[in-house]
């Protein structure tokens, strides 16, 4: 994977032995994640798809190319960590990068796409979605 950030965290899982490790790693990302406002836990800011409760939130940053902001917030521990990756994977980057991105990719190689159950991959391809549907009308 040649993106830095994408690099960054396949790094970062590299040195985390087993599953149950990165399961508590993507658990602890999510506990420092910066917690939404209460007016933006709302309809329009959740995921569609997600068994948990998932809200997405994004903003347009100014800028040549305007960069999008993501933020998002779960009421299940590991869907939050999930969320955390995400940004750190997306977040601040130009509608064209975020589309040119193979998230799914960064996922799999990091050794989380064939650990998680139907339910919580079904949330993070909700989420996945949702996010390239952002990127997409920012273009």
């Amino acid at each position: 994977m040649e993106d830095p950030r994408a690099r960054a965290l396949i790094e970062e899982f590299e040195f985390l032995d087993n599953w149950e490790e990165r399961y508590t790693h993507v658990i602890e990302l999510g506990k420092a994640l910066e917690p939404l406002s209460p007016n933006e836990h709302v309809d329009g800011n959740k995921v569609k798809g997600c068994v948990s409760q998932v809200w997405l939130v994004s903003e347009t940053r100014p800028g040549t190319p305007a960069r999008l902001h993501f933020h998002a917030d779960s009421d299940a521990h590991i869907v939050r960590g999930l969320a955390a990756l995400l940004i750190r994977l997306i977040s601040d980057r130009p509608a064209d990068e975020i589309l040119a991105l193979d998230i799914k990719g960064v996922f799999e190689e990091i050794g989380l796409a064939e650990n998680l159950s139907a339910q919580r991959s079904n949330g993070l391809a909700a989420m996945i979605a949702r996010i390239r549907t952002v990127a997409e009308a920012a273009q």
